[in-house]
């Protein structure tokens, strides 16, 4: 296996790789808040639950980003490959962490004020849209390599 080919790997692992790095530390925070907030209410911990596993989507876009640079992989693409991979990946993880964080707000706010969860889970909403740009634009780029 030629070095280019090991790239276009590496950057496969990338895409899958990084973004699941950023969910599980997002879904960490968002967690973490949630067993605190349940501690302290009686009612709504579906919905806690619901907002804190939120981040882990993040880790689906990096699946279907990977398995579409796996179909590209070729000696002359694994310098492009990498570059998608690891740029997209970055992307996604840090739209994940930030997402747990406003997920963790969003839980505090709707734990003493039960009315402003659907305004809470827009912004955690609102957040995951720039992964899902990453992921889309990475895919744009990627079905342009021959």
């Amino acid at each position: 296996m030629d070095i280019n080919t090991m790239l276009g790997y590496v950057g496969c692992a990338c895409a899958i790789g990084i973004p699941a790095l950023g969910s599980s530390i997002g879904c960490g925070i968002a967690g973490a808040a949630s067993h605190g907030v349940m501690a302290k209410v009686e009612e709504g911990h579906g919905k806690f639950i619901g907002m804190s596993a939120a981040p882990s989507s993040q880790t689906i876009y990096g699946v279907v980003l990977m398995f579409v640079l796996l179909g590209k992989i070729n000696a002359a693409a694994g310098l492009a490959l990498l570059g998608i991979g690891l740029f997209c990946g970055i992307g996604i993880c840090i739209s994940a962490i930030y997402q747990g964080k406003v997920a963790a707000t969003g839980i505090l706010a709707s734990s003493k004020k039960p009315e402003v969860f659907g305004k809470c889970f827009a912004a955690v909403g609102i957040v995951e849209s720039f992964a899902l740009f990453a992921m889309v634009f990475g895919l744009i780029i990627a079905t342009s390599i021959g």
